[in-house]
């Protein structure tokens, strides 16, 4: 991301309100991403609304992958709902919002593909392990602590159904939620 320079800066407040106008609608309608920034900041579309879009692409990912290997399939969407996950971030700054994103995506993969785990190619259950130790990670130094018992139970019993697998991972997973 290039940083504005002070000349940058002046000639942006010389324009008047019709080209300021002008130029923000013409990058609108070349980034959708700075599109919906703008939506979200001018009031359009409220946080929920935002929240509710995201679930549903992320659900859409998931329940919507097929191909002959389904555990390489499972983990290209689940990299592509990440993705997800970080543009509604970058929209909303909202951290608890995203840990609640990556909770809803685990609820996704642990109701409905565990069974990938037992997979010969490993990908998808090393992928759902790094984005299990990144919820954990996120709302440990991000949330107030009193969000942590909230989240307990569901993270423990999604590290247990990890951990009972017993398939090497390359970088240490907790055993269990620690709260402090």
């Amino acid at each position: 991301m290039p940083v504005p320079s002070a000349a940058f800066k002046q000639a942006v407040k010389k324009l008047n309100e019709k080209e300021k106008e002008a130029i923000i609608l013409k990058a609108a309608r070349r980034d959708a991403e700075l599109y919906d920034l703008l939506a979200y900041e001018l009031g359009e579309v409220t946080l929920e609304e935002v929240y509710e879009q995201t679930t549903d692409k992320l659900h859409e990912l998931m329940m919507s992958t097929s191909g002959r290997y389904l555990g390489k399939a499972l983990t290209k969407s689940l990299r592509k709902a990440v993705k997800e996950i970080a543009r509604f971030k970058r929209i909303t700054k909202d951290v608890r919002l995203e840990a609640d994103l990556h909770l809803y995506l685990l609820r996704l993969i642990f109701d409905n593909f565990t069974g990938q785990f037992d997979s010969y190619y490993k990908s998808f259950y090393t992928a759902t392990a790094r984005l299990l130790l990144r919820t954990t990670q996120l709302i440990t130094k991000n949330l107030h602590e009193d969000y942590h018992l909230e989240y307990k139970a569901e993270l423990d019993n999604f590290l247990e159904q990890i951990h009972s697998r017993n398939k090497p991972l390359s970088f240490k997973l907790p055993a269990t939620f620690e709260v402090e």
